[in-house]
């Protein structure tokens, strides 16, 4: 089992870079490399699986920006306890499942599982304290 609130924190992180590498991959097959290559300054949007996995990607994103500090101040005030572990154990848990319930149209689950990973957040900013 994962041991360190850090080490879930880079786990964490690499999620977030497959899951980019993914939403790269899937925008391949609806944008053409030219677009993909240029400044953008006209916007397009992919659809489907491929517009899901974007938009999960940005939450993921989001998710990152406030999991991360809570965890950065928790380790800078040496606040690291089992409740905590298990808060970012559960953060985690329910990123890995999100991702793809976002992706496969899981709507009514893919809120709950989102709702778990934040309330999970929360815990860590209420227990920093």
């Amino acid at each position: 089992m994962l041991t360190s609130e850090l080490d879930i924190l880079g786990l964490y992180g690499l999620l977030v870079c497959l899951t980019l590498v993914a939403q790269a991959s899937g925008a391949l097959t609806q944008l053409d490399m030219g677009y993909l290559l240029s400044s953008r300054d006209e916007h397009r949007t992919v659809t489907g699986m491929v517009g899901r996995l974007d938009r999960a990607l940005g939450n993921s994103v989001t998710a990152m920006a406030l999991f991360a500090p809570a965890i950065l101040i928790l380790q800078a005030k040496a606040g690291f306890s089992p409740t905590t572990l298990l808060a970012a154990q559960v953060f985690l848990a329910a990123r890995v499942i999100y991702v793809p319930a976002y992706v496969f149209g899981l709507v009514g689950f893919r809120t709950l599982v989102w709702l778990a990973g934040f309330a999970a957040t929360i815990a860590l900013y209420l227990l920093s304290f």
